[in-house]
Protein backbone atom coordinates (compact mmCIF):
# COMPACT_ATOMS: atom_id res chain seq x y z
CA UNK A 1 0.00 0.00 0.00
CA UNK A 2 2.16 2.82 -1.53
CA UNK A 3 1.21 6.18 0.02
CA UNK A 4 -0.70 5.41 2.45
CA UNK A 5 1.13 8.58 4.57
CA UNK A 6 2.35 9.15 8.08
CA UNK A 7 1.24 7.03 11.11
CA UNK A 8 0.82 7.10 14.52
CA UNK A 9 0.72 5.45 18.19
CA UNK A 10 -2.51 5.25 20.05
CA UNK A 11 -3.14 3.25 23.05
CA UNK A 12 -6.53 1.48 23.24
CA UNK A 13 -7.92 0.79 26.57
CA UNK A 14 -10.66 -2.44 26.29
CA UNK A 15 -13.03 -2.74 29.43
CA UNK A 16 -15.55 -5.10 30.81
CA UNK A 17 -16.74 -7.73 28.20
CA UNK A 18 -14.09 -6.14 25.45
CA UNK A 19 -10.78 -7.11 27.75
CA UNK A 20 -12.42 -10.37 28.59
CA UNK A 21 -12.45 -11.19 24.64
CA UNK A 22 -9.29 -9.54 23.39
CA UNK A 23 -7.53 -11.07 26.29
CA UNK A 24 -6.05 -8.02 27.63
CA UNK A 25 -7.05 -4.46 29.10
CA UNK A 26 -4.78 -2.46 27.17
CA UNK A 27 -2.56 -2.48 23.66
CA UNK A 28 -0.50 -0.07 21.06
CA UNK A 29 -1.61 0.20 18.03
CA UNK A 30 0.00 2.24 14.59
CA UNK A 31 -3.10 4.10 13.02
CA UNK A 32 -2.30 5.91 9.77
CA UNK A 33 -2.79 9.78 9.92
CA UNK A 34 -6.31 10.77 9.48
CA UNK A 35 -7.75 7.57 10.67
CA UNK A 36 -10.82 7.54 12.52
CA UNK A 37 -12.19 5.36 15.34
CA UNK A 38 -14.41 3.31 12.83
CA UNK A 39 -11.36 2.62 10.58
CA UNK A 40 -9.31 1.73 14.63
CA UNK A 41 -12.41 -0.51 15.28
CA UNK A 42 -11.97 -2.56 11.93
CA UNK A 43 -7.95 -2.69 12.44
CA UNK A 44 -8.82 -4.35 16.04
CA UNK A 45 -11.02 -6.63 14.66
CA UNK A 46 -8.70 -7.82 12.22
CA UNK A 47 -6.35 -8.98 15.40
CA UNK A 48 -9.28 -10.32 17.39
CA UNK A 49 -11.48 -11.55 15.10
CA UNK A 50 -13.98 -12.03 18.11
CA UNK A 51 -14.80 -8.44 18.78
CA UNK A 52 -16.71 -8.67 15.31
CA UNK A 53 -19.42 -11.08 17.18
CA UNK A 54 -19.73 -8.63 19.40
CA UNK A 55 -24.05 -8.56 19.96
CA UNK A 56 -23.71 -4.84 20.63
CA UNK A 57 -21.70 -1.97 19.34
CA UNK A 58 -19.28 -0.29 21.79
CA UNK A 59 -19.13 2.94 23.25
CA UNK A 60 -16.28 5.21 22.32
CA UNK A 61 -14.13 7.86 24.45
CA UNK A 62 -11.44 9.88 22.92
CA UNK A 63 -8.75 10.80 25.23
CA UNK A 64 -11.35 10.12 28.16
CA UNK A 65 -14.29 12.07 25.94
CA UNK A 66 -17.04 10.04 24.55
CA UNK A 67 -16.83 10.16 21.08
CA UNK A 68 -18.70 9.26 17.84
CA UNK A 69 -17.13 6.16 15.29
CA UNK A 70 -16.50 9.44 12.72
CA UNK A 71 -14.44 11.11 15.13
CA UNK A 72 -10.81 11.04 13.82
CA UNK A 73 -7.97 10.44 15.59
CA UNK A 74 -5.36 12.87 15.34
CA UNK A 75 -3.89 14.14 18.26
CA UNK A 76 -5.81 11.82 20.04
CA UNK A 77 -3.42 9.63 22.76
CA UNK A 78 -5.90 7.43 24.23
CA UNK A 79 -8.97 5.20 22.54
CA UNK A 80 -11.15 3.24 25.43
CA UNK A 81 -13.76 0.95 24.18
CA UNK A 82 -16.99 -0.09 26.29
CA UNK A 83 -20.11 -2.18 26.47
CA UNK A 84 -23.37 0.25 26.58
CA UNK A 85 -24.55 0.83 30.07
CA UNK A 86 -27.61 -0.70 30.96
CA UNK A 87 -30.05 0.99 32.88
CA UNK A 88 -32.47 -0.79 35.63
Amino acid sequence: MSGRGATMRIDVRYFASLAERTGMATESVEIATGDDVAALWHRLVTRHPELDRLPFRPLVACDMDYAEWDRRLDGVREVAFLPPVSGG
